[in-house]
Parts: structure tokens; C-alpha cells; sequence
């Protein structure tokens, strides 16, 4: 299995909130994700607008070419916006995908939010989840893989975009699980689950590991995670 660093250390790991309240802490910090401008500088319609259009303009780039694919220049064209004022709310290519990373994490959790989760046990619910989303993933590798790979090569500098990637999917998690106020325990757990999931979400934008690879390395390591503790 493909190794991740372990979470804490940010470059290649999932940042993932140490004490925020897990059903909250979405809503309190969503949004369409995190930039290098904050929930307060984004008021306006107009300023929300524009960063719509501009994590638009990079899913849209990236879904056809991928990682490379995504160049400051080119989204700002596709958003029209100015470069400046993309760089003002994006300092890179990393900062962008991230936060599209987000953005599909926040339509994933919405759509959660509309019915209840199928599946009797913990493990069950949040296999359920997890394999829901890694198949949408999969159904578009390039996005997928300038996704993950921003991801996984972000630094200190995007931390909040990597944090509020972490921070939804400690949601997803807790929801499948019951979970309303998750210990710390809890959020050892959720940790594992989603380095286990990126790890192997980047095997399979990089070709060493099967869909079927993945989908059974995640139901065998939820299986351990959560079977003994239920």
C-alpha cells in the first residue's frame, strides 16, 4: 500500500482539525473552501462570484488535461478575471486545486445531508460513503489527479486550503458514523481512514493500484478501524 506521511507534518498528509467540533466545523468553514483570502474578505456577492467563476474555470481545465493542464494564466482567461486579481485570491496552481478539492468535498457533504446513509453498522455507513465518493472520483481521472496531486504537494502555504480539505472530510466521516461530538479517539480514526483514502486515491491516478485495489484496501482498513470498536 502506498505510504503517506503521518498527518501533522502538512506536506503529503491530510490536515485535519485537532479539536473543532466535526458537525459544525463544515458549516463554520465552508463556503466553497478557503484562499488566501479569508471568509471575511469574500462578503460580497461580487468577490463570490468571482471565485466561483475562477474554481469553475480550474475544475473545468483540469478535467480536460489534468494537473498540467491548470496554468494561472489560462483560468484567469477562462474565469475573466485579470491575473493579478487571481493571484490575489490564489497564489498558485496548488492554491486552486485545493480549494476545488474542497468544493467537491462540500457537494459531496450536501448531498449527504438530503437523506440518510444507507447501512446498519458504522462500518457499513461509511463504506458507503467513501465508495460513493471514490467512484465519482475515479468516473473523471484527470480531475482526480491534478486534485490529488495538488493535494499531496501542498505546503505550509496552503494550509487552510489543506485543513478545510481536512476538515470535510472529518464531517463525511462522522456523519456515516453517528458521530456528533467525536473524541479524540474518534479523530484518530477518521486520520488513519483519510490517509488511507488519499494514499490510495494516489496509487490510482498513478497506476498502481486497481479500482478494485482500492476499494478493497478501504473496506479492509475500515473493517479493522472501527469493527473492534463498535
Amino acid at each position: 500500500m502506498e505510504q503517506v506521511p503521518k498527518i501533522g507534518s502538512m506536506k503529503g498528509d491530510v490536515a485535519m482539525p485537532g479539536k473543532a467540533k466535526a458537525p459544525t466545523s463544515a458549516k463554520a468553514r465552508s463556503g466553497n473552501g478557503l484562499s488566501a483570502l479569508g471568509g471575511e474578505e469574500l462578503g460580497s456577492a461580487a468577490q463570490r462570484d468571482r471565485r466561483r467563476r475562477i474554481i469553475d474555470a480550474t475544475l473545468t481545465l483540469a478535467a480536460k488535461g489534468g494537473y498540467d493542464a491548470v496554468q494561472m494564466r489560462a483560468v484567469a482567461e477562462k474565469a475573466d478575471v485579470a491575473l493579478g486579481t487571481l493571484y490575489r485570491y490564489f497564489p498558485s496552481k496548488i492554491h486552486l486545486l485545493v480549494s476545488g478539492l474542497a468544493r467537491e468535498f462540500e457537494r459531496a457533504q450536501e448531498k449527504l445531508d438530503r437523506a440518510a446513509i444507507p447501512g446498519d453498522t458504522p462500518s457499513e455507513r461509511l463504506m458507503f460513503v467513501l465508495g460513493r465518493n471514490t467512484r465519482l472520483m475515479q468516473r473523471d481521472p484527470h480531475l482526480t489527479e491534478a486534485m490529488v496531486r495538488a493535494f499531496m504537494f501542498a505546503d505550509t502555504t496552503a494550509a487552510a486550503e489543506v485543513e478545510q480539505v481536512g476538515r470535510l472530510m472529518e464531517n463525511m466521516f462522522a456523519k456515516a458514523m453517528g458521530i456528533e461530538d467525536p473524541t479524540e479517539a474518534d479523530r484518530d480514526i477518521f486520520h488513519v481512514i483519510a490517509d488511507v483514502w488519499m494514499a490510495n486515491l494516489v496509487a490510482w491516478v498513478t497506476r498502481r493500484a486497481s479500482a478494485a485495489d482500492v476499494a478493497n484496501r478501504l473496506e479492509l482498513s475500515v473493517h479493522l478501524l472501527l469493527d473492534k470498536n463498535v
